[in-house]
């Protein structure tokens, strides 16, 4: 699938964004009665959420959702988006309240609450709605998602939430590479959808593809591969991605399938997590979703990763996380690689080696034979019909 947006069959319709061009706009927080939760599907009991709300709901954790921008009074995001930000993806003419804007990333933001009820969200528009994406790079050469990966890191993001990828984000760009890069050295955890064309091309995508950024893959019920979701090697984890009820952005709610529910998912639970444990540094968050996901049968494998998450389970160990040093060291010892090979000049080739020369010219030569014998036959029996 080539849009930008990872909502499979059931993908929405609809729009509307709650950001101002150019600018960010701080929402008060109204009435608790004004807010609900998106009506719980499956993916509750399958994340074990009630379990792992007993413990936290998400409490001073910062989740930034980059995607087409959002409805803010929908009753599931009404008082519970703190900013809403620029509109870097500005290019199509769409403002706040128009019928096509906003109508992915208000699902997507019901769902991050969904997992994390209590966190504090911020937004801004990185993607359209349109099924169809165009490249878009900004006059200075950066994407609009790179801005909006250094704006949210710039707001103090803990989490930042991509359910995009594909169409304009097939091919790596530096400035997303970078932005992402810079995001996780201060600290800030990314995840991304892989995708949803494991039923079609299985073509890879980034920003999931980035090293820095973790790669959610979807499940359907009982936790194996969502038909749909995206095969590759660098899925990290699994969340629930089938059916998944999420806030219609013209009212109400509807159910959507996708990598993009299930990476929403996972960021709610990233959060829960960091709820726990604010030191948690982005390297230990993954590797505690891994090892407390319900690993496929055989390990570790492309279809779902290390698994689907296990909420609960991810919550607790979070609070005693396992020691991952990723400061850089020094080389100790000697040193046996990168020289230049021992005895060969700078500027010349290393001697080629005989045995190989001796065979391809052996190979050589007896092809030429080969042709000689067949023109001198050629030419026989061409002399002797005119003879």
């Amino acid at each position: 699938m080539s849009s930008t947006r990872f909502i499979h069959t059931t993908a929405i319709t609809g729009t509307a964004l709650a950001s101002l061009l150019g600018a960010a706009l701080s929402w008060g927080a109204p009435s608790a009665a004004a807010a609900e939760n998106a009506p719980p599907s499956w993916e509750s009991t399958a994340l074990d959420l009630p379990t792992a709300h007993r413990t936290t709901q998400g409490e001073g954790v910062t989740v930034a959702v980059l995607d087409s921008g959002i409805d803010p009074d929908h009753p599931a995001l009404k008082g519970r988006v703190a900013k809403i930000g620029p509109d870097f993806y500005n290019s199509d003419g769409l403002r706040p309240g128009d019928e096509d804007y906003g109508v992915h990333g208000t699902a997507m933001v019901s769902d991050v609450l969904k997992a994390a009820p209590k966190a504090r969200i911020i937004t801004a528009r990185v993607i359209d709605d349109s099924e169809e994406q165009k490249l878009e790079r900004l006059k200075d050469g950066v994407s609009p998602l790179a801005k909006g990966i250094d704006y949210a890191v710039a707001n103090g993001a803990d989490v930042i939430s991509l359910s995009l990828g594909g169409g304009m984000f097939s091919d790596l760009d530096g400035s997303e590479l970078g932005a992402a890069s810079r995001a996780v050295h201060k600290g800030v955890t990314i995840l991304a959808a892989a995708g949803n064309s494991g039923d079609e091309l299985n073509d890879g995508n980034f920003p999931a593809g980035y090293p820095t950024v973790i790669s959610v893959a979807a499940t359907k019920r009982g936790g194996a591969r969502a038909d749909f979701s995206t095969v590759r090697t660098h899925n990290t984890i699994a969340a629930p991605g089938v059916g998944i009820t999420s806030a219609l952005k013209s009212g109400g709610y509807h159910k959507v399938s996708g990598t993009s529910p299930a990476t929403a998912l996972a960021s709610g639970v990233t959060a829960l997590m960091l709820a726990v444990n604010p030191d948690l540094t982005p390297a230990q968050t993954r590797a505690i979703l891994m090892r407390t996901a319900h690993a496929p049968s055989g390990g570790h494998n492309p279809l779902v990763g290390a698994g689907q998450i296990d909420a609960a389970a991810a919550v607790r160990a979070a609070a005693d996380p396992p020691r991952i040093d990723t400061e850089p060291k020094p080389y100790q010892g000697e040193m046996k690689h990168f020289a230049s090979p021992t005895g060969t000049s700078k500027i010349s080739h290393p001697p080629i080696e005989q045995d190989l020369l001796t065979i391809g010219l052996g190979a050589a030569g007896g092809g030429l034979l080969f042709v000689v014998v067949g023109l001198l036959l050629a030419l026989r029996k061409r002399q002797g019909a005119t003879a």
